[in-house]
């Protein structure tokens, strides 16, 4: 799930907020010349996601393209017909395998006969999201939340409502072109640096313009929320928490201080650092939490769920989220050696070392 993350200030530097206000959703805002933001609608509690246009020749490349739905065509074909009017996509370039921004990879890329660009991981991700609801995916989704003490009722609503959104996107294009960290990608008259990174997903991208200090940087960074990181059945022992804060600690060290951050929700905003600090300190927090729990007697994941999420309701869609990014804390407390996990009646209990 995504969580609100406190805004302490760092002796980094300060966070700031260029734009009070987001656009409405038939409104267009450029950002940097060449550089515009739309903002679209999603149906869960996370309520929308950003897409960027950049300037690319006689048209635009767009990044990312929202929900899977009839609602988020509805919203394209308004801009389209308003103040995008006109406008032509020269490529479609999608971060990650999320619907909420590959969801409409297929309609765009018909629309406009434009190639679709991904790093090969998130593309492959996109096929197996489409075709992951087989007997087989679910009974081994099953076997997953049970062995981390979810009860049978539990699992079925997880298995039903809260994972139906990964199905919520167009039929993805047959054929894609590639890109990698570390690439260089011109985009009209700027050059982005390719940074991926795991964690939120397997090998999300990023774009950075070092020439106009302009950073996109998808859901690796997000400016108010912290971005949702878990582990699920087809990968049971993923660190991908550790992925993660090694992703965030490699953006520290790469990016400087007083780059514009362009993220996939929320607001651009400039304090990259002390953003990234803010997040790293969020987890760890979360680790405590679970360090404490688990010091007197074992606990199961099902058990630890509400002592982490303490200040949220949830509802199926953010339970299973919540679910994931508890087994993502745990599994990294394991490999750093702060945990030790055991099995009891077929249920994974945890123990702080």
């Amino acid at each position: 799930m995504n969580a609100k993350t406190d805004t302490a200030p760092s002796s980094a530097e300060a966070l700031r907020y260029p734009w009070d206000q987001h656009p409405g959703h038939d409104e267009i805002v450029e950002v940097r010349p060449g550089v515009l933001w739309a903002r679209l609608k999603l149906p869960f509690r996370l309520n929308h996601v950003n897409i960027y246009l950049l300037a690319d020749g006689d048209g635009y490349a767009m990044v990312d393209t929202g929900f899977g739905n009839e609602e988020t065509i509805e919203a394209w074909t308004k801009l389209f017909d308003g103040p995008l009017k006109g406008l032509n996509i020269t490529r479609l370039i999608v971060t990650h395998s999320h619907p909420d921004h590959v969801g409409l990879a297929g309609w765009v890329v018909e629309r406009f006969n434009c190639p679709l660009v991904m790093s090969q991981v998130e593309y492959l991700q996109s096929v197996y999201h489409q075709n992951r609801g087989t007997a087989e995916r679910q009974e081994a989704q099953q076997l997953f939340f049970r062995r981390h003490g979810m009860d049978e009722s539990l699992t079925e609503k997880l298995l039903g409502r809260g994972q139906d959104y990964l199905k919520r996107v167009s039929v993805l294009p047959p054929s894609y072109r590639r890109i990698s960290h570390g690439d260089d990608v011109v985009i009209g008259t700027r050059r982005f640096k390719v940074i991926t990174g795991g964690g939120h997903a397997l090998d999300q991208v990023m774009l950075y313009c070092a020439d106009d200090k302009l950073f996109l940087s998808a859901d690796q960074v997000l400016s108010k929320i912290s971005p949702n990181v878990s582990v699920w059945a087809v990968e049971p022992d993923q660190n991908s928490l550790g992925e993660y804060l090694a992703s965030l600690a490699s953006l520290t060290t790469t990016l400087p201080y007083d780059v514009l951050v362009l993220p996939g929700h929320g607001v651009p905003f400039y304090g990259l650092k002390t953003r990234i600090k803010q997040l790293a300190d969020h987890h760890e927090e979360r680790c405590r939490l679970i360090a404490e729990a688990c010091r007197e007697l074992p606990q199961t994941s099902r058990a630890l769920v509400p002592v982490v999420f303490n200040k949220h309701v949830l509802d199926e869609h953010q339970m299973g989220f919540a679910a994931g990014e508890l087994v993502a804390h745990v599994n990294y407390m394991i490999v750093e050696g702060r945990l030790t996990a055991e099995t009891k009646d077929g249920v994974l209990q945890f123990r702080t070392t």
